[in-house]
C-alpha cells in the first residue's frame, strides 16, 4: 500500500505559537512596511507583527473601527496586544479620546500617537529631533537619511541598533510620561509599541 501519512507534521519539540501584535493605522503603505522589519529582523523569535492597512478612513475613529472590526473576527488571546496607533495632524482631543477610551477597556489594548506625525518616529531612527517645530521640517531631515522617503518606504537601512536608538530619544522627550497622548510637538509614544515587540522578539523559540 501506498504510504499515506501526511507530510506536514510540525516538527516535534517546537513551540508553534508567537506572542501577536495586532496594530491598526492610518496609512496604507508606509506604516505597514515599517512593521514588516520587526517579522524580517526576529524570524526566530516568538513575536508576530500583524499591521492592518489603512483606508480611506483615516480618522481616529476610522482606525478604531477597522480594528474592533478586526477583533470581532479573529479574536485576541489574552497574552496578545492590538495596538491603535495614529498620527497627531489636525485631530481633535473629541476625536482622540475615543481611542484614549478604548485602550482603557483592557489590559492588552493599547494607544500610541505621534505629534506631530509617524516622520517624527522615523526621523528618531537617525538622530535626536531636536529644532524641528514644523512638519515640512520633520520631512525634510527626514529625506536626508533615506532620500527616496515618499515616493518609495525601503526601510532595510533600519537595524535593530537604530530602533533601540528611536526609543531611548523618545523615551527622553517623553518625559514626564504622558497618560493618554502627546499634547506637544516633537513627541511621540510609539516607542512604548515598538519597545515592547523588541523585547519580545529578543526571545527564541523555545523547545518542549
Amino acid at each position: 500500500m501506498p504510504n499515506t501519512r501526511r507530510k506536514f507534521e510540525r516538527p516535534l519539540g517546537e513551540r508553534p505559537y508567537k506572542k501577536l501584535f495586532i496594530i491598526a493605522v492610518e496609512d496604507k503603505v508606509k506604516e505597514p512596511h515599517y512593521y514588516q522589519i520587526f517579522n524580517n529582523l526576529y524570524p526566530q523569535s516568538v513575536v508576530h507583527v500583524k499591521c492592518l492597512k489603512g483606508t480611506t478612513e483615516s480618522s481616529p475613529a476610522g482606525v478604531l473601527k477597522r480594528m474592533e472590526s478586526h477583533l470581532k473576527r479573529e479574536g485576541l488571546k489574552p497574552s496578545d496586544e492590538a495596538w491603535v496607533v495614529v498620527d497627531k495632524d489636525n485631530w481633535r482631543d473629541d476625536q482622540l479620546v475615543l481611542l484614549y477610551n478604548w485602550s482603557q477597556t483592557r489590559d492588552n489594548y493599547h494607544f500610541a500617537l505621534s505629534n506631530p506625525k509617524f516622520e517624527y518616529w522615523l526621523l528618531l531612527h537617525f538622530e535626536d529631533g531636536k529644532g524641528v517645530t514644523t512638519v515640512q521640517e520633520c520631512d525634510k531631515r527626514l529625506k536626508k537619511h533615506i532620500p527616496k522617503y515618499g515616493s518609495s518606504y525601503d526601510f532595510s537601512v533600519i537595524t535593530k541598533e537604530y530602533i533601540n536608538i528611536a526609543v531611548e530619544r523618545a523615551k527622553k522627550r517623553d518625559d514626564p510620561p504622558c497618560k493618554d497622548w502627546p499634547r506637544n510637538f516633537g513627541v511621540t509614544t510609539v516607542y512604548r509599541l515598538v519597545e515592547k515587540i523588541a523585547l519580545s522578539g529578543k526571545a527564541k523559540r523555545s523547545k518542549s
